[in-house]
């Protein structure tokens, strides 16, 4: 179900959000409601033990199919575990050839920014997973955030995933939102994405920037003055839409932070325990609402969620 940019694609404003699809699609012309698969958590005791079990995807992937592997890296705490895995391989040789398999895909970034300010997502990508895992992978794909043209360097990520075929696995976590609403990737409640829509250009408040240079900060990145000043100035985040997460392959989903963003507990149980309509016009307006139930649209999803989560 993977829209295509390849040839045609129009993009529209909803609030000041921007985001972009392919023109004639079925969806497009006809819009229909989407199958409700349900969510099922697997709780996991440690998040260690979701680190592994992350990593355990995508050896399964390595041994199901030939050729190239196509994932999207989720940034954020939800995939740490997993991170410091991968790191662990590389320096110890990669000997099954897993990592450089891989051709990674970052799923979110701020912007304007320059690609090596210390604020950037992939510089915390680089710190948890190493020099020697850069040298191994087969390829390792961000938007370029310092694009004079963000529309048009949004349109060009995409068609290079969908030269690979689209993603065999996205990872995912889930944002807690106001009133127990949730956000994937970063797509936001009330920002208009339908199920057409690959990726998206999304206004970024100074409350949000404060809290990603505080994570940063407390999580031992070297940072300067002049990255956390540029930082401070962005203006968006660029973000896969719900089109990408429909199309991928499988989806693994990590939630192991409720101790530090108790919020997520109320919002994960909405997205386990909402009714989704049937009716096509309610369920665009509860999944533009809530985004996090985009995931349960989804037929092949495994949701990894340590215990707290679960509390109430």
């Amino acid at each position: 179900m993977f829209t295509s940019l390849a040839m045609n694609s129009r993009s529209r404003v909803v609030e000041g959000n921007t985001w972009l699809a392919a023109v004639g699609t079925d969806l497009e012309a006809k819009p229909t409601a989407l199958q409700d698969y349900g969510l099922t958590p697997e709780v996991v005791e440690t998040e260690d033990q979701v680190g592994r079990a992350m990593l355990a995807e995508l050896e399964q992937l390595a041994c199901a199919k030939e050729g190239d592997l196509t994932i999207a890296l989720l940034g954020g705490r939800g995939a740490q575990a997993m991170h410091r895995l991968l790191g662990e391989r590389a320096r110890s040789g990669d000997n099954d050839g897993l990592i450089s398999r891989l051709n990674i895909f970052t799923q979110d970034a701020l912007a304007p920014m320059r690609p090596e300010n210390s604020f950037s997502f992939v510089r915390d990508f680089e710190r948890l997973l190493g020099a020697d895992f850069f040298l191994r992978v087969k390829s390792f794909t961000t938007v370029r955030t310092d694009s004079p043209d963000l529309e048009a360097e949004s349109i060009s990520y995409v068609r290079k995933l969908e030269a690979l075929g689209g993603l065999d696995i996205f990872f995912l976590g889930l944002g807690p939102e106001l009133g127990g609403a949730s956000h994937l990737a970063y797509i936001k409640p009330y920002s208009g994405a339908t199920a057409v829509d690959v990726a998206g250009i999304i206004p970024v408040s100074a409350t949000i920037l404060e809290h990603h240079i505080s994570k940063f900060k407390a999580g031992g990145s070297p940072v300067s003055e002049a990255d956390e000043a540029e930082c401070r100035n962005a203006t968006h985040i660029l973000t896969l839409g719900p089109a990408a997460i429909l199309g991928a392959k499988r989806i693994v989903q990590s939630v192991v932070d409720a101790d530090t963003a108790p919020a997520k507990c109320e919002s994960y149980r909405r997205v386990i325990d909402s009714p989704i309509s049937d009716q096509a016009e309610k369920q665009a307006r509860q999944l533009d609402a809530n985004p996090g139930l985009w995931i349960r649209l989804h037929p092949n999803v495994r949701s990894l969620v340590l215990p707290n989560v679960l509390e109430s």
